[in-house]
């Protein structure tokens, strides 16, 4: 039978761990695994581990509230394995860490979360959602490690750290026992932060800019779900003159609104995700109108287009068309990830390749939304050397500071300058070291129109030319350190 006290801090790691997923305030995230794993030590694995599991399912029930898109009985099923991946790390660090000697021991459990963390985002549709990492919004030196291992860096800093702090912990503070694992750690986390700082410090401010602006949908156009259903292509003969005519309402709109932003000085203009709706039949004439406008105020756009194909099994196309300055369609491409669930059901997937173009201003990539969730795919606006990486996106209130942070975090894996124009989020902008030059809240009163002065051009990163190897050097330690653990006599 667990302690009272261990019993506390297990319920003070889990409510941390809930609360921080839902708000920014990176300590908490700190303290969540740092209480957790403490608790986890105290108890007999027999007991621990399912104790742990509930308090992780606990904590998930209430941080994933809303963010998940499902609901009912299967979002407390798809809770199961998240809670379940949640725990693996803290039963090797329970199993397998005490066999271990030193700051061996302390490694075993960062390895395992950025280990679990990197598996699930490779093997499963889930992307990074759910990165420890993207808890650390703010500490913008803390972030800074991503451009050279990703956000797997940022994730084992914060787990070693619990682990690190775990051992001293358990062993009373004792110096003398504890000095080499916390000195080995400090020192590791005082150069990462230390040299996050420096980086931050040494990037340059005199970059070429473009002015740019994002765009966003009339609120009180169509009623609740009319969009929803015209994306699925539920319309009848006896709805489409109807919808037609709202549907060229909001043509209109994104028409104006881009020309207005234009004659006010930007160069680029972002819609987001899917806002602009067309029925097939309507999208040659209508493209032609945007070309001409992108002629006449010889201006960059990029549009969030939701072509609908009326009587088809997939009836969807959440493409992104880019037109240069002199009128030209430079890209049209198609989401190549598409959201589990409805969007999957509806939607035709692209072929897996990100844009990217030359202009006169820089090379331009473009990805859509779930897209930008995976660091791998993104890695090819790096490697084809864009200038600035343009993301249309659709959120919900829920997720729309999360979902802005992870984006924040593609721009410093990347070195690349990122725009983002949400719809029902955060439209924003990013500098290559992830600092945000501009936000628009969709939920906010007043004018949704984001403007912005845009840095031009890439930073070298170490991440854009390895990838994801830090990560799949955390996978092989942890399988040595299992061998190591159950080789050595305990």
């Amino acid at each position: 039978m667990p302690q009272l006290g261990t019993v506390l801090w297990l319920l003070a790691g889990g409510s941390c761990l809930g609360i921080v997923m839902r708000t920014t305030v990176p300590a908490l995230a700190w303290m969540a695994l740092t209480c957790l794993l403490h608790a986890s030590g105290a108890m007999s694995p027999v007991a621990g581990l399912p104790s742990l599991w509930l308090t992780l399912y606990a904590a998930l029930a209430v941080g994933e509230c809303g963010m998940l898109p499902v609901s009912g009985f299967a979002y407390f099923a798809l809770l199961v394995p998240l809670s379940v991946t949640a725990t693996v790390p803290f039963a090797f660090d329970r199993l397998v860490a005490p066999r271990l000697p030193g700051a061996a021991s302390t490694l075993i459990f960062p390895a395992a979360w950025v280990a679990a963390e990197f598996l699930r985002s490779r093997f499963t549709s889930s992307a990074t959602w759910g990165s420890i990492a993207y808890t650390q919004l703010g500490n913008l030196p803390l972030m800074q490690v991503a451009a050279f291992v990703g956000i797997w860096g940022v994730t084992f800093a914060v787990a070693w750290f619990a682990s690190t702090f775990t051992l001293a912990w358990s062993h009373g503070f004792a110096w003398t026992v504890v000095r080499m694992p916390v000195l080995i750690c400090g020192a590791a986390l005082g150069a990462v932060l230390l040299g996050g700082s420096v980086r931050l410090a040494r990037a340059p401010t005199d970059r070429p800019t473009i002015r740019t602006s994002t765009i966003n949908r009339p609120t009180d156009l169509f009623v609740a779900g009319e969009m929803t259903r015209l994306a699925e292509g539920r319309v009848t003969p006896e709805e489409r003159q109807r919808l037609g005519a709202k549907l060229a309402r909001l043509h209109d709109w994104f028409l104006d609104g881009s020309r207005r932003e234009a004659r006010a000085g930007s160069r680029l203009i972002v819609w987001p995700e899917q806002n602009l709706l067309i029925f097939k039949d309507d999208e040659p004439a209508f493209l032609e109108r945007a070309q001409r406008l992108a002629s006449d105020e010889r201006v960059y756009l990029a549009m969030g287009l939701g072509t609908i194909h009326l009587g088809e099994r997939l009836p969807f196309e959440n493409k992104l068309v880019l037109i240069d300055a002199a009128g030209q369609i430079v890209v049209s491409y198609l989401k190549s990830h598409a959201v589990g669930g409805w969007e999957a059901s509806i939607m035709r997937v692209g072929d897996g390749r990100l844009p990217v173009v030359q202009t006169q201003e820089g090379r331009m990539a473009g990805a859509i939304c779930f897209d930008a969730d995976f660091p791998a795919f993104i890695r090819q606006a790096a490697t084809a050397s864009a200038d600035l990486l343009i993301v249309p996106v659709n959120d919900w209130r829920d997720i729309k500071t999360i979902h802005f942070t992870m984006h924040a975090y593609r721009a410093i894996e990347t070195g690349l300058p990122l725009v983002r124009a949400a719809a029902s989020g955060l439209s924003s902008a990013f500098d290559p070291w992830g600092r945000t030059l501009g936000v628009a809240d969709f939920f906010a009163a007043g004018d949704r129109t984001l403007t912005v002065q845009v840095p031009m051009g890439r930073v070298p990163t170490l991440y854009a030319k390895v990838g994801d190897l830090f990560a799949w050097a955390c996978v092989g330690a942890l399988v040595v350190g299992v061998a190591a653990a159950f080789i050595r006599p305990a």
